[in-house]
């Protein structure tokens, strides 16, 4: 029970760092236009 302890502090920070994460691939563009990727790579020139 005591391990309860300390999974569920860890499993609350790795979700918070997997939001921080995916905030800052957000804000920095990532995800701003996938689908001309995906078009480049069946493409060929």
């Amino acid at each position: 029970m005591e391990i309860l302890y300390l999974l569920i502090p860890l499993s609350v920070v790795l979700v918070l760092l997997i939001i921080g994460v995916f905030w800052w691939a957000l804000q920095s563009g990532q995800f701003d236009n996938i689908e001309r990727e995906g078009e480049r790579i069946l493409k060929h020139d």
